[in-house]
């Protein structure tokens, strides 16, 4: 950990609400990764829609006004892109776990073993995290991850939760949800552990 907080500190990190970057930074973060076909739109999709099956083009139009500036939710706004210097190197989505559709209508990691009220949009996530190839291994996510639960405390946000793998050993599609050690360091706990590779984690605030 002290070693990647020397490798942040050769350069300059900053971290900004995503409507304050603009679409050619987000989509330079996303474009190498398997969320660049997703477009962070996996926990959102609608009744009866199927990410598969739904068009890449509509899905980046989704998240282009959900990062919007001019969009009605521009000061919760739907994620954070970080910077090293003036080079984006970083994505992730945090905002009112209400907002994620999919995930409160079903989301079994989420849910299970659990009695929470899914409608308490008092209660933010963090479900998706991006990190540039050649820009691993710094630190960034962790420094997203506390970077999130600000967002969330200065928009009101009562706790804030993240659903992470238990490994690192994961397939490319998985390690988008970020660790167990990472949300460890930004002060979450643990809540339930629905699979061995799965373990929901909170911090309330």
């Amino acid at each position: 950990m002290a070693a990647r907080a020397r490798q942040l500190a050769d350069a300059t990190l900053t971290i900004r609400p995503a409507n304050e970057a603009s679409w050619e930074d987000l989509q330079k973060v996303l474009s190498a990764t398997a969320p660049a076909n997703c477009q962070c739109q996996r926990y959102k999709m609608r009744p009866k829609e199927c990410l598969v099956s739904f068009p890449a083009e509509e899905r980046a139009d989704r998240l282009r006004v959900q990062t919007d500036p001019g969009c009605a939710d521009a000061e919760a706004t739907t994620g954070l892109v970080a910077y090293l210097d003036d080079e984006p190197v970083g994505w992730c989505a945090v905002e009112p776990r209400t907002a994620y559709d999919s995930l409160v209508r079903g989301g079994r990691v989420a849910w299970t073993g659990r009695s929470e009220d899914r409608t308490d949009d008092s209660v933010w996530a963090v479900t998706c995290f991006v990190t540039r190839a050649g820009f691993r291994r710094r630190g960034i996510g962790g420094a997203l991850t506390r970077a999130a639960v600000e967002h969330a405390r200065a928009h009101g946000a009562r706790a804030v939760e993240g659903y992470p793998l238990t490994t690192r050993n994961a397939v490319a599609d998985e390690l988008h949800v970020g660790t167990e050690s990472m949300f460890a360091a930004a002060g979450f706990a643990e809540v339930s552990r629905p699979s061995p590779r799965r373990v929901v984690m909170r911090v309330d605030l």
